[in-house]
Parts: C-alpha cells; structure tokens; sequence
C-alpha cells in the first residue's frame, strides 16, 4: 500500500510521514487507534466518518481510551497508561499524558510544517527570529530552535508554557535562544509592534475558540484576519517565512491562502501554497486529514 505522498502544495495533502514514535494504525466508527511510543491510544475523530473492518489486532490491545460526554467534554478511561511518558521525533523530545478535551500534549501532524521550516531556517544561513504565537507545548519552538533560530513563544497558558519549556529541556535545548512569553497572543504583538521589534518568521496555531489570561475571548473567524495582518507589520526586512496552521473544519486551506496573499505578499512579495495536512494510516494505506496550513516564503 502507498501513502499519499508529501505534496509542494499543488497535490493532495502534506503528510506528517517521518514519525518512529507515533503512528494510526487504524480509525473507524468516529475514532482513531493510535500508537504513542510503546501505549495504544483510542481517541475520537470528528473526520472518521466511515465504518471499516477493525482487523487490526491492537484494537484488543488499548492502554488508554477517550470517552466523550454527550454532555459535552468527555474522560480518560486507563487500562495501562502512564500519567506521563515520552516519545522522540528525530532529535526532539516531547513529554505527553492523558489531557483534559482527548488531547496528549502533541499535534504529531504539524512534524511535516516542522521539517519544511527546519530546512529554511538552515538553509537560510543567517541568524533568524521566529515569533511563534498560540505556541502550546512547544512543538514549532523546538523544531525552530533545533534548527539554529532565536524563538520567542508566546502562550496564553502559564502551565502551557512551562510544559513546553520541560520539553526543551528533555531536548536538550534548556539553553537555546529561547523567550518564554505567557501572554495574549494579540496584545503581545501589538506591543512588540510599538517597541518596533520585528521578525524574519512567523508560526502561528490559533485555536477555534479560546480565552486569554484575562477572560480575552478568542474567535478564529473574527480575529484571525486581523492578526494576520497585524503580525505582518512585524516581519522584517528581510523575512523568511510565515506559516498559519487551522484545526477549524470551516476554514479550507485557500482560505489560509487568501489571507496570506492579501497581507504578506503585497509587503513581501515572495508565494504563497495552502494544503490539508494529515497522518498517514497503516491499515488502510491512506492518510487522515488533521487540519490545514498556509505558507508564505520569500523567493
């Protein structure tokens, strides 16, 4: 069986397909099987529609299963899963456990966006700033850092925060250039705008809804435009990438694109290429849609 290939954003989907330590083994009937390291996981998909043969023998075999609520939210029921472990994706280390809303503290899909601004920041070879926004547990910060950047990681979340700075530290980069902002992601902007700090690269993961640490309330199809064109007065002379990822189901990736080439490419020039991005599935052979990233790089 073939998986699709990674595409240059002309093809069918970019696919996260570098992992040893994770992989989907199989998704049906609204779920995803899945293997973190040495524990199988079960979690809910809302892009598993289908109902397929369950061949695959680890569906017996779960460590860790999400039960959603029909009151809404949902619980972890454990058979054999630890509250925390590990797992490597070349030489990054991430800690994961059993979080609130079926999360583990890794989205293994953004590795493939890791890899392609991995290679610009090297290639680029000259020093360059990355701001990360809705940073999470550092996922795009350490792929920057590792990769030879100055990082400035910005999250609402203190306890986010502090997850992705143990991350690093598991990573080995405990002293990497490194900022470590907990902070509303637009008001942080806005201020780094007015102190005239600029950057050659910006990632940002905003999420669908959210609050900041002061009750701020988020709502990606309100607020996303503006900051997109807010963060691109940040850019610097010389810029090099910006990359915008959406988990939001409403938000197709041309639309990442317009956004991108309505703001970036007037002040930049440079192109722009949007695409689903996914995981590949073992027992099918195919790959799971995870979201959607827009990309702007300079010429």
């Amino acid at each position: 069986m073939k998986f699709f290939a990674e595409s240059d954003g002309t093809n069918s989907m970019w696919i996260a397909d570098k992992w040893n330590d994770y992989e989907i083994i199989d998704c049906s009937e609204g779920e995803k099987l899945e293997r973190w390291g040495r524990y199988i996981l079960l979690r809910p998909d809302p892009q598993v529609i289908w109902n397929t043969d369950k061949k695959a023998r680890e569906w017996q075999h779960i460590d860790g299963h999400y039960h959603r609520s029909s009151r809404g939210g949902g619980e972890w029921e454990s058979f054999r899963l630890p509250e925390q472990w590990s797992i490597r994706y070349g030489e990054l280390t991430f800690r994961l456990k059993p979080f609130a809303f079926k999360h583990t503290g890794l989205f293994p899909e953004q590795a493939v966006n890791w890899d392609w601004f991995g290679n610009k920041i090297k290639q680029a070879a000259r020093p360059v700033k990355v701001l990360n926004l809705f940073a999470y547990t550092g996922g795009a910060t350490l792929a920057a850092a590792k990769a030879g950047a100055s990082v400035t990681h910005v999250d609402a979340s203190k306890g986010m925060v502090g997850w992705a700075r143990e991350n690093a530290k598991a990573s080995g980069l405990e002293s990497a250039p490194v900022r470590w902002i907990v902070d509303d992601c637009i008001k942080f902007a806005e201020r780094e705008l007015r102190r005239q700090n600029h950057y050659d690269a910006i990632i940002m993961d905003p999420p669908s809804y959210g609050r900041g640490p002061k009750g701020e309330i988020w709502k990606i199809e309100e607020a996303v435009f503006p900051l997109v064109a807010l963060c691109t007065k940040l850019l610097s002379d010389t810029p090099l990438f910006f990359l915008i990822n959406s988990y939001t189901t409403g938000l197709a990736p041309s639309v990442l694109s317009y956004m991108l080439s309505s703001c970036v490419v007037p002040q930049c020039q440079g192109r722009v290429t949007a695409d689903e991005i996914g995981l590949p599935v073992t027992a099918s052979g195919l790959a799971l849609p995870c979201g959607a990233s827009g990309r702007w790089e300079a010429d």
